[in-house]
Order: structure tokens, then sequence, then C-alpha cells
């Protein structure tokens, strides 16, 4: 049984780098870099008894960086409650579910305004209508246009 990693250790940086613009390599690549965040900076779960359960989470942190460029969002506090709204109706873990309900307690009035009106119904319908985006395998991904993946998904173009 695999069980895909996306680490430094595993990801061909220079590689992605060279993929077309666009491409959810390269894309994600750009997203590291503009925000100087690496892959190895998630943690490994702890208090986690079930080899199982405690890979599904370290995959879940693993793709986190990639839903804020599947989803288009950056990673402020606007960008980060919008992707916890979207990964507490897609995975229904207790974290993503109070980043979501408390993170907005931390922006201005014109934020939560567009947050209410615009991103949150936006993250909710897609992370309805899309499939389980732990299920990906996106390390046979990296060549393919994020448009294309994010219509495969069901995830609705960003507003």
């Amino acid at each position: 049984r695999e069980r895909p990693r996306i680490r430094l250790s595993t990801l061909d940086m220079a590689k992605l780098q060279g993929l077309p613009e666009g491409s959810l390599g390269r894309e994600y690549v750009r997203f590291l870099e503009d925000n100087k965040v690496s892959p190895d900076t998630r943690m490994p779960p702890k208090f986690v008894d079930d080899e199982e359960l405690a890979y599904v989470i370290q995959r879940y942190r693993e793709v986190h960086d990639l839903m804020h460029t599947l989803l288009g969002m950056p990673t402020n506090m606007l960008g980060e409650v919008v992707v916890k709204w979207f990964e507490a109706i897609q995975t229904g873990l207790p974290m993503c579910v109070l980043g979501a309900a408390f993170g907005p307690a931390r922006l201005s009035s014109r934020k939560l305004q567009v947050l209410a009106t615009e991103l949150v119904p936006w993250a909710i319908r897609s992370g309805l209508n899309s499939s389980c985006v732990l299920n990906v395998y996106y390390e046979q991904r990296w060549e393919q246009p994020v448009e294309s993946l994010r219509a495969e998904l069901g995830i609705l173009p960003p507003p």
C-alpha cells in the first residue's frame, strides 16, 4: 500500500519550478516561495496510536498548502479561515471546524463582511461539491493545470 508524502526529500523542486505557468507543481512552488514556507514545516502527528489514522492526519497536514494553491487563498488570516472552512466541510476534523469558527474573531469588519457574504458561502459550496481532496495523488498531478484539477475535483472557481 502506497503512502505518498510531500516533503522536500520527495520533491524535485527544480523540476517543479520548471513546469509551465498554471500547472499544479509550478503554482505550488510559487505559493511556497511567496509565503516563505516549506512542506517540511508540518510536524508529525502526536498522541495518535493508530498508524493508519496517523498517516491520514499527516497527509492532511502535508496537503494543506496545496489547498491554498487549489483554492487560490493566501496565508493571511482571511485566507487561512477560508481554507479552514473548506477543510471543515471536507473532513469534519475538529481543528478545522474550530479554525473556521473562531479564526474570524481576528478579522476587521470589512474582511468579515467579505468572508460572510462571498468567501464562506463559496468555501462551503466548494467543499460540498468536490470529491475528497485527501484522496488525490497530487504527486502524479504536478504537470496538470490548476484550473483543470479544480474542475476535475469539483472545486468552484474562486470569487
